[in-house]
């Protein structure tokens, strides 16, 4: 599990080398006249750079994994100069948020047909023990990963309700339902190396080449029938209300073979798609 640590103040440490070095220079300059001076400058050289090497500098949200003889020591997050063990090992770790954009894959939807799907995730490193030890390299994991939680969703649901009519969640119209559920699935599958998902969307959305001209024409026909099914529904409705109307009023009195004359001149002239050209009648009703 992840340890943070907060290293010794590098201000000071960087402050006692400044002396140290300054020991070693005036020893250096006392060796012509006293050799033994040398058991003065070389020590304090030497204890310059110890110190020096131990110094490390952490920019804004990024961090530090220590590390010695092979042995977890901690993690730094705080930014700043601090000053660690000059015989630790540090791997540097980005706490920033980063953007991946998924190759657009091409997979089958739950229905069997192939589609092309595509997502964009922002994620940080939460956790950087997870990241630097339970996986070889966490860019490579995110990214295979992240591939691979969007196959699994884009086989679980159908492109949309045309095939599947009971659907509830489909690809397509899933909206904010489908990123959680991306969510979810790109959580479970990437905490292992520490990470946290911040958002997750579809990014691309489309039927495969090889079909994408028949799905068109099918959604067409679809979009036609629903369209004639309105326009049949209201047309009914305007015949009923013009022979209510008109019994209504007492405009006309129609036995039942005028009705239906007039109902199915009514239906298409407002189901029809072009303009109908009228008949004058000149003689009587039944001519």
């Amino acid at each position: 599990m992840e340890k943070v640590v907060k290293p010794m103040n590098g201000y000071l440490a960087l402050f006692i080398s400044i002396g140290t070095l300054a020991l070693a220079g005036y020893g250096f300059s006392q060796v012509e006249g006293n050799v033994y001076m040398l058991w003065l400058a070389i020590p304090s050289l030497l204890a310059t750079i110890f110190i020096w090497k131990g110094i490390m500098i952490i920019q804004p949200n990024h961090s530090r994994v220590l590390n010695l003889f092979g042995k977890y020591v901690g993690s730094v997050k705080e930014n700043g100069m601090f000053f660690v063990n000059p015989f630790y090992t540090t791997d540097k770790f980005s706490l920033r948020a980063h953007n991946l954009a998924t190759p657009t894959l091409k997979v089958n939807d739950k229905m069997g047909n192939p589609i092309e799907i595509g997502a964009v995730l922002v994620w940080q490193i939460q956790d950087t023990y997870r990241a630097a030890y339970d996986v070889s390299d966490y860019m490579i994991y995110v990214k295979t990963q992240s591939e691979a939680a969007v196959r699994k969703l884009a086989t679980s649901f159908a492109y949309d309700n045309i095939e599947d009519e009971s659907a509830t969640i489909t690809l397509r119209d899933g909206g904010d339902k489908v990123s959680e559920i991306l969510d979810q699935e790109l959580t479970a599958r990437l905490s292992t190396a520490g990470i946290r998902i911040l958002e997750s969307r579809i990014s691309h959305l489309a039927y495969a080449q090889e079909i994408a001209g028949a799905m068109l024409q099918r959604q067409q026909a679809t979009a036609i029938v629903a369209a004639r099914f309105k326009i049949v529904e209201g047309a009914v409705g305007m015949v009923e209300m013009a022979l209510a109307e008109l019994r209504k009023k007492e405009i006309v009195d129609l036995d039942e073979e005028k009705k239906a004359a007039m109902v199915s001149n009514l239906m298409v002239v407002l189901c029809g798609e072009k303009g109908m050209q009228p008949v004058l009648n000149a003689g009587s009703l039944y001519q």
